[in-house]
């Protein structure tokens, strides 16, 4: 009984490890790698839409006239 309950805390501490552990590397915010910017709701002028935020916004670019 006794190697029952050893048994049962090192499960456990080996979920509370796993627990808290991310899984892979953190992806690089798009938006910010298509020179955009998060706003919330949609996007206005002079910017365009051009994806969505990690947190739910609008990745936003302004427009470029040449």
């Amino acid at each position: 009984m006794r190697i029952l309950y050893q048994l049962l805390v090192v499960l456990f501490v080996m979920l509370q490890g796993a627990a808290g552990k991310h899984i892979g590397p953190v992806p690089l915010n798009s938006c910010r790698a298509q020179n955009g910017i998060c706003f919330p709701g949609i996007c206005r002028r002079p910017y365009y839409w051009i994806g969505t935020c990690d947190n739910g916004f609008s990745c936003c670019r302004r427009y470029v006239e040449m």
